[in-house]
């Protein structure tokens, strides 16, 4: 073999291996097959039944809010008209009574003596005038026949105006020895109920002292303060809802009274609404919550205040369409309460019975899921060691 033949085959070995490394590279760098895409589905927002509100169709009031204590339309103290001890107290606090109807009887045997002895003095002064009459009668035949003279009828005659004066007096004093009797004897001024009892049997009372306190509670009035800056909204008649603690249910009262001058210090005007409370439920006293009637709308579409949101001088709600939710703008009208609470009406852009969302959860987006969970299935959250 010559030097070339080893050359040639030294050359070919050299290109055999470049083109394995190559090859071999070549395979390394290859990039893998693209995997398929998988696109996930969009998470769903949970919400609970409290967060959804079904829109419907009534009636919608413009309000002014108001505040203050109940107290009865009548209530009267009964007082002591005579001084004396006290013999029986028939009543007690909490207790209904009606008009006329004795409360207390008190000691009567001063006022029956005083009773008595003008009486006595009655009988002698109508004795007198008897006297005094005869007396005058015979003089005015004496005067006539000419065997008096005009001087002695005169003072016959004045005897006799003395006489019916005195009978005038005792008369009178028997009519107010009878009337302190008769006031020994305390009666209810009013019918209603017994709010208070201040007195006891055995008890010695002066004139003027306050023994009971009663109350009619088939009317009430709420007496409550307004801004001088909305007291031109409120007319007599205006309707009121009150709402009391305890009390199921709203009861409704009408502005009957608005206070002429405005009240020192607070620079408010108080207004007065009558309230009827037939079953008695209410009490004096009773702090209550209560609104003004300014504007009222029957039969509007209302959504609930807090689902309202704006975009500039926009506004929309978030709606539950096919199970996703769906952004729709809204024309609102008057702010106010409904059967629920805080509500707008609302003109166009939604129709009665959709569900929109109620709680005011930021900017959503339109399409994505809803699923409305029950709030027991919720999870608690997990108690700390």
């Amino acid at each position: 073999m010559t030097l070339s033949f080893f050359k040639r085959r030294s050359v070919l070995l050299i290109v055999v291996v470049v083109i394995v490394l190559v090859a071999f590279m070549a395979t390394r760098k290859r990039p893998a097959a693209p995997a398929a895409v998988v696109e996930k589905p969009a998470q769903a927002l949970e919400f609970l039944p409290g967060d959804i509100a079904v829109t419907g169709v009534e009636s919608l009031r413009q309000v002014l809010p108001l505040s203050g204590a109940l107290r009865a339309l009548n209530q009267v103290s009964v007082k002591a008209k005579v001084g004396g001890e006290v013999r029986e107290v028939l009543v007690r606090a909490g207790e209904a009574v009606s008009a006329g109807q004795v409360l207390i009887r008190m000691d009567t045997s001063e006022y029956q003596a005083k009773v008595e002895q003008a009486k006595g003095a009655l009988v002698a002064s109508r004795g007198q005038l008897d006297i005094a009459t005869k007396a005058r009668d015979n003089n005015l035949a004496l005067l006539d026949k000419g065997f008096i003279s005009r001087n002695a009828f005169d003072n016959a005659a004045s005897q006799f105006d003395i006489a019916k004066a005195n009978v005038d007096t005792a008369r009178g004093a028997l009519d107010v020895a009878q009337k302190a009797l008769d006031d020994t004897v305390i009666k209810a001024p009013i019918s209603g109920m017994i709010s208070s009892r201040t007195i006891e049997p055995g008890e010695k009372i002066a004139i003027d002292n306050k023994l009971l306190e009663v109350v009619d509670l088939r009317q009430m009035e709420l007496e409550a303060p307004v801004p001088t800056a909305d007291i031109l909204k409120v007319q007599l008649g205006q309707e009121v809802l009150v709402r009391v603690e305890g009390l199921p249910d709203a009861v409704s009262g009408k502005v009957v009274r608005i206070n002429p001058a405005t009240q020192s210090g607070s620079r408010s005007i108080m207004v007065y609404v009558r309230i009827d409370n037939p079953q008695g439920l209410l009490r004096a006293g009773m702090f209550a919550d209560a609104s003004l009637t300014l504007d009222k709308r029957d039969n509007v579409l209302t959504v609930p205040q807090t689902a309202i949101r704006n975009d500039g001088d926009k506004s929309y709600v978030y709606a539950i369409e096919n199970g996703k939710l769906a952004r729709r703008d809204v024309a609102p009208g008057l702010h106010g309460i409904d059967s629920k609470g805080n509500a707008v009406e609302i003109s166009s852009g939604l129709q009665s019975g959709a569900r929109i969302v109620k709680a005011n959860l930021g900017n959503l987006n339109s399409g994505t899921p809803v699923r409305i969970v029950q709030a027991d299935s919720v999870p608690a959250p997990a108690a700390k060691e």
